[in-house]
């Protein structure tokens, strides 16, 4: 039989196994030692032998940089240099098919200046997930921005716009996607709410480069967005940012805030031109090697992403049919990439077992598992004390989808490399504690 079929198989027989087993059935996988039946094998946390015996050292590697990318950061040595910044910006604005794009000293300076170039009255709110990160949100401030925060659907992860609709006051003017863990948000839904509201989409993409909805590129939706390149990142760059723009406006206006040196390459009917040599007090430049490392990278940004699902998939397809298990949700019509982690539910009461205990036994077994947590932005001190903002952030009150996640949620590492073996593993030690479920649950 040929290995696809094979494959889809072995895959619709485990299904099945479940269906006749029910809850108590705890043999997942055909072919394994923990089949019904064959449940005997002490837990590694009770003394046994542990199922994961294989270093993930080598699987979970990155970044991955090669020959080319050691080749490029030697041209610049030998011939130093800041054309490396103009070629890349280049290929990154033709990789997404946009006008605009402006490459920064990481990701937090693009969305700086992304904030920048909003020019929006002090006392304007942005839309965003408090299940975010502070990074476009802490240099909004300086801008006279508020983040008016708002709940996430607690399958994504990823800003809930029903929850964003009863958000809305007379000062909000834009909404902030933030792709969370390379699964894109739902780009289309939100556009369409900005349009009945009259509000700007911005896009922090530095967790989803390369991935898309309905076929289009994360990155281009919005009027502006930004991606980090730091060194975890699907495009690492060691450190850096790119930023990208629909309209010379906000592109002139963001690239002289952190620009010296470009104004005067603007067109002569420019407003910003006549501030070359000062810009507005921040140099935000890219380092060449990064911008050198960064180009490198994006020539294989597919290759890694194309690769790093497969392998999500190859790990996952099996994992999430064991009782209680799920993953972080993508619309079919979506492209998600796989950023740092692998990102997984346990619903407690399906499970038989809480998610701490289940952890403990899974890392006993030797599995790299934790338990995953975010602070909400919301909590944070600086969003609870009034001189740093124009006005208060207000406190959203109960985000039930936020706790919900944080709740639920652990983490494997990403799998960079083909690692089979290592996934079969991993498995295994899933099917051992889960045959042990009802033992560990009353513990």
């Amino acid at each position: 039989m040929p290995r696809r079929k094979a494959d889809r198989a072995s895959q619709s027989t485990r299904r099945n196994f479940l269906k006749t087993t029910g809850a108590a059935a705890v043999g997942l996988s055909a072919g394994t030692r923990f089949a019904a039946g064959q449940n005997t094998e002490q837990l590694a946390l009770h003394g046994g032998p542990k199922a994961v015996t294989l270093s993930d050292e080598a699987a979970t590697r990155w970044p991955l940089y090669g020959k080319e990318e050691e080749e490029a950061v030697l041209a610049l040595v030998r011939n130093p240099g800041y054309g490396v910044i103009k070629e890349f910006e280049k290929e990154w604005a033709d990789f997404h098919g946009m006008p605009y794009a402006k490459a920064h000293f990481n990701g937090t300076s693009a969305l700086t200046s992304m904030m920048f170039a909003l020019d929006l009255p002090p006392g304007s709110e942005v839309l965003v997930a408090s299940y975010s990160t502070w990074f476009p949100l802490v240099p909004a401030r300086f801008f006279g921005l508020v983040p008016r925060f708002v709940d996430v659907d607690p399958r994504t992860i990823n800003i809930d716009v029903e929850d964003a609709k009863k958000r809305l006051t007379k000062n909000t003017r834009a909404i902030l996607a933030v792709h969370w863990y390379g699964v894109p948000c739902e780009m289309d839904r939100i556009v369409e709410f900005a349009k009945e509201h009259d509000l700007i989409v911005l896009e922090d993409c530095s967790h989803a480069h390369g991935a898309a909805v309905k076929g289009k590129l994360v990155g281009t939706w919005g009027r502006m967005s930004a991606f980090s390149l730091q060194m975890g990142k699907p495009l690492p760059a060691i450190e850096g940012g790119m930023a990208m723009y629909h309209t010379r406006e906000d592109f002139e206006r963001a690239t002289v805030y952190g620009n010296y040196d470009l104004p005067n390459t603007f067109p002569a009917d420019s407003p910003y031109r006549k501030y070359h040599g000062t810009a507005f007090g921040s140099k935000l430049r890219i380092h060449p090697m990064a911008a050198a490392l960064a180009r490198c990278q994006l020539k294989r940004l597919k290759e890694y992403n194309t690769a790093g699902v497969a392998q999500l998939r190859r790990l996952n397809d099996r994992l999430t049919q064991l009782p209680g298990l799920t993953e972080q949700y993508a619309r079919p019509d979506m492209d998600r990439v796989v950023y740092a982690n692998n990102l997984l539910f346990i619903d407690e009461a399906k499970a038989g077992m809480s998610r701490e205990a289940a952890v403990a036994a899974l890392r006993a077994e030797g599995v790299p598992v934790g338990v995953y947590k975010w602070v909400l932005l919301h909590t944070m001190p600086l969003f609870q004390e009034a001189k740093w903002w124009h006005h208060l952030p207000e406190n959203p009150g109960e985000l039930p989808g936020s706790n919900q996640v944080n709740k639920t949620l652990i983490k494997l590492p990403h799998l960079t490399r083909e690692a089979p073996e290592l996934v079969d593993q991993w498995v295994r030690a899933f099917e051992k504690v889960w045959a042990h479920r009802k033992q560990i649950g009353k513990a």
